[in-house]
């Protein structure tokens, strides 16, 4: 017999679907009829009450959603230099490292471990990657997203500074609030001497879209 080959994904479905917010969804792809049949029956009737396909909602973001966190994403920063703010290819959008700018001003500068204290340096890797939020969302929309896929982050450090992770977590607990289970991701953590405008951190982002 082949094996059942089984994926869960956990959907943050609008509000106005009542009770099938936070439903999770089992897909399940088969060479076995009857479960084909099954799921496409459950699909059926979730894009009957859904008015959209139930598939499409999987990871999606609603404006309810960034409310209820308090967020508002910033305008998409300006390039700094001869390249885009983001980049779609194919099912993935590759951003450009964002620094931790406000209305095209840099919030903070120094060096982590330095001037700059890791708790600060928590919080702007935050802002960098609403900053990277906003980059997609000027592409394609951030309710394209359906999974966070990998967070780089690069932090200008003072010697001796190893705290490189912790002062990621800002970026990366910021994206797990906001996409549940899909913003789960891979990532990496590095120490530099320099930043440019002299920034403690910056984060570029790849997620899946729809």
């Amino acid at each position: 017999m082949k094996a059942l080959r089984r994926f869960t994904v956990r959907a943050h479905l609008p509000e106005r679907l009542g009770a099938l917010e936070q439903l999770s969804i089992n897909l399940r792809w088969s060479w076995h009829k009857p479960t084909r049949e099954l799921f496409g029956a459950i699909d059926a009737a979730l894009w009957t009450q859904c008015g959209q396909d139930p598939v499409a909602l999987l990871g999606a973001v609603s404006p309810a959603r960034l409310d209820e966190l308090g967020i508002e994403l910033p305008k998409a920063a300006k390039a700094l230099g001869a390249y885009v703010p983001a980049v779609r290819t194919g099912d993935l959008v590759y951003t450009a490292g964002q620094l931790p700018l406000a209305e095209g001003n840099l919030i903070r500068s120094g060096k982590v471990g330095g001037e700059v204290s890791p708790d600060e340096g928590k919080r702007l890797a935050r802002i960098c990657a609403l900053n990277a939020l906003a980059a997609v969302d000027a592409l394609v929309g951030v309710d394209a997203i359906t999974r966070v896929v990998k967070v780089v982050g690069y932090v200008a450090s003072a010697p001796g500074f190893t705290g490189q992770p912790g002062v990621l977590n800002g970026a990366s607990e910021l994206l797990a609030d906001v996409f549940g289970e899909a913003g789960a991701h891979a990532r990496s953590a590095v120490g530099v001497a320099e930043l440019p405008l002299d920034a403690p951190v910056e984060v570029e982002v790849i997620v899946e879209v729809q």
